[in-house]
């Protein structure tokens, strides 16, 4: 059974900055890509970041320059770094893993970005 944890969110003013810990049960190089995804209230989740096994990564318009996603896979976790927090990146930050044609998900993290 595959289990993601995520930790490091909380509150910060704008222009701050947090680092999210995304630590899987298994090995991350067994998946084929792993992200960081977010959902604020009343929108669709969004991608935010993207890392596949090959180190390719993806991020969304709204956060390249800000964010970096960055794995340790001795320590079997993903990380995702912002900087210059701004109020509309408020969400709930969710990993994302992807094994052959599943997706596995974290139970959340909340980031609120004060003004």
């Amino acid at each position: 059974q595959v289990q993601l944890v995520e930790s490091g969110g909380g509150l910060v003013q704008a222009g701050g900055s947090l680092r999210l810990s995304c630590a899987a049960s298994i090995s991350i190089s067994s998946f084929n890509a792993m992200g960081w995804y977010r959902q604020a209230p009343g929108k669709q989740r969004e991608l935010v970041a993207a890392v596949t096994s090959g180190g390719s990564t993806n991020y969304a318009g709204s956060v390249k320059g800000r964010f970096t996603i960055s794995r340790d896979s001795a320590k079997s976790t993903v990380y995702l770094q912002m900087n210059s927090l701004k109020p509309e990146d408020t969400a709930v930050y969710y990993c994302n893993a992807k094994l052959r044609l599943l997706d596995y998900w974290g139970q959340g993290t909340q980031v609120t970005v004060s003004s």
